[in-house]
């Protein structure tokens, strides 16, 4: 019986070695990586606005520093205006919450009377499930273990901003020196290498980017026309609260719709009469024009991923990085999406094409003879 040997040789053995020792680096700098990963996707958001200025010919590190300037401005125009009462509205949510869960334990309790479910073993857990302090305790433990996952980003208030302001500082950076990055780092490939990965960043930024400006405008409309009709339902108190809250959780695909619902429905169900009904009926019409007429529009064309891989990049986000990763990780896999057409399923479909229409052909004469 002959025996197989394996031989290794050194390069390989180095490679291996180099590539643990890298994936070891890369865990303990994971903060990095995550800010990093945030900071090009501000970056990917914001290279469509520098791109205008330089046609403009403006120099393009004073388009950085007009297009921060002008986000910057935006974001604290806004909150000096509807910050206040936002900022009251969910205070006073959230100082109702006990009232409106007593509410609705009186009526599921009331129903499961009305379907003779009187089980002593039935009631208690009906009151366990509305405890108030039972339903904080799992509040704050799920939200901490999502801060958690997100590798120290946001653990506490000091180190979230920290984190956002170095992210910002290094989107501005990755904008302004944006080519000198991308020469030093395609110049580590060799040819043709290079200069095909050179031409996959602007596709990939662009498909990012829109990824991101999609959701913003989609979650901003959604929360404009959720404020409205809640206020004229009779929900005025508390309906620019539900409605920032409603267009915050937007942003997260699939179950941001669902988590943005619960507080209006806690609400509706609180007031009594139809007015559930009506909320219900509200977010239902919501979520249907956001799939089939706003994400298709702003979000789907420019993105190109399918729904199923846009859900798993969620799910995988959020199990790795907590809340975080269920915002950035969708717009790298889309533009992971454009690497992989651009450098491999667009040359396989050309290569077979070119295979298919290259075969000789024979044409049959009557001097030919009869193949069979």
């Amino acid at each position: 019986m002959s025996e197989r040997q394996i031989t290794i040789s050194v390069s390989t053995l180095l490679t291996i070695i180099a590539a643990g020792l890298s994936l070891v680096l890369l865990w303990q700098l994971r903060w990095l990586v995550v800010v990093m990963m945030i900071a090009i996707v501000i970056a990917s958001t914001l290279a469509p606005a520098i791109a205008r200025a330089e046609r403009l010919k403006m120099p393009r590190w004073l388009a950085v520093i007009l297009t921060y300037l002008a986000l910057i401005g935006g974001l604290v125009l806004a909150g000096l205006i509807i910050g206040p009462t936002v900022a009251e509205q969910i205070e006073r949510l959230v100082r109702k919450l006990p009232n409106y869960l007593d509410v609705l334990e009186a009526l599921v309790r009331d129903r499961a009377l009305t379907l003779g479910l009187s089980d002593p073993m039935v009631v208690e857990q009906i009151n366990q499930l509305f405890d108030i302090q039972a339903v904080t305790s799992w509040g704050f433990r799920t939200s901490q273990e999502l801060l958690i996952r997100s590798y120290s980003l946001t653990r506490g208030f000091i180190g979230g901003t920290l984190s956002l302001i170095l992210a910002l500082l290094l989107s501005g950076y990755l904008l302004a020196g944006s080519q000198k990055l991308i020469d030093g780092f395609v110049s580590l490939f060799p040819a043709p290498w290079d200069q095909r990965i050179a031409a996959q960043f602007s596709p990939v930024s662009h498909r990012m980017g829109s990824y991101i400006q999609g959701r913003i405008l989609v979650s901003s409309i959604l929360g404009v026309a959720i404020s409205v009709a809640l206020r004229l339902m009779g929900l005025a108190e508390v309906s620019l609260g539900l409605g920032v809250i409603a267009g915050f959780t937007n942003l997260i695909p699939f179950f941001g719709p669902v988590l943005g619902a619960i507080p209006a429905l806690l609400v509706a169900i609180a007031q009594g009469g139809w007015l559930f009904l009506w909320v219900l009926l509200l977010f239902l019409i919501v979520q249907n024009v956001e799939t089939y007429v706003l994400d298709p529009l702003l979000v789907g064309n420019s993105v190109r991923v399918l729904p199923i891989f846009q859900l798993l990049a969620v799910l995988g986000g959020t199990q790795v990085l907590g809340i975080v990763g269920a915002l950035i990780v969708p717009p790298w896999i889309a533009g992971a999406g454009v690497v992989l057409e651009n450098l491999y399923l667009n040359p396989k479909a050309a290569a077979l094409e070119y295979q298919a229409t290259s075969q000789p052909v024979t044409l049959l004469t009557s001097d030919s003879p009869d193949p069979h």
